[in-house]
């Protein structure tokens, strides 16, 4: 039976090749190195010389163009004519003011923008409720002598006079007006 034998390696076979004939060392090609050269220098020599022909030239002859007069002229102005004649504006009306209620005094009936106060209760208090109704939800109970703002009335419903008022903290809601009398502001 052959044996399978591994084939030499070109490469290794040229480099001794070559050791051999000319030692260990490469040859340095120095007549590639100087033609390089001398080739570049005239090339750049070549280029110098083109660029300064160029710079050199004196530009072309053109006629001259003649100077662009700008002449700034205004807009004609219109021709008077007669006035027009323009009527009379009609006045605007100022605001007056509403005069701020004195509250300091209770006035002789219930009004809207005085104040009211919770009487004829036996102190169970009245029910200050939703709408003007009977029906409608609760909201709150003001007690026996209560100042309540009033601030619309009255409206009918349920056999009462029906008075929207605004508790001392802000809620609001409606109340019988057979529960309140007239009363000053609270000082």
């Amino acid at each position: 039976m052959a044996r399978y034998q591994i084939p030499p390696d070109p490469r290794k076979e040229a480099k001794q090749r070559r050791s051999s004939t000319n030692g260990d060392k490469e040859p340095i090609p120095w007549r590639w190195l100087g033609m390089g050269l001398v080739v570049t220098i005239a090339g750049i020599g070549l280029m110098l010389a083109i660029i300064n022909t160029m710079l050199a030239r004196p530009p072309l002859d053109a006629p001259p163009l003649p100077p662009t007069v700008i002449i700034l002229t205004a807009p004609p102005s219109p021709t008077p004519g007669p006035t027009p004649v323009v009527p009379t504006p009609t006045p605007i009306p100022t605001f007056t003011p509403v005069p701020t209620p004195n509250t300091a005094v209770a006035p002789p009936k219930i009004t809207p923008g005085y104040y009211a106060e919770v009487i004829n209760t036996d102190f169970l208090g009245v029910t200050v409720r939703g709408g003007p109704s009977v029906s409608n939800l609760s909201l709150a109970v003001a007690p026996e002598g209560a100042l309540l703002l009033v601030l619309a009335g009255p409206e009918k419903g349920n056999d009462f006079l029906w008075w929207q008022v605004q508790l001392a903290d802000g809620r609001e809601g409606w109340v019988a007006g057979d529960f309140l009398q007239p009363a000053a502001a609270p000082r």
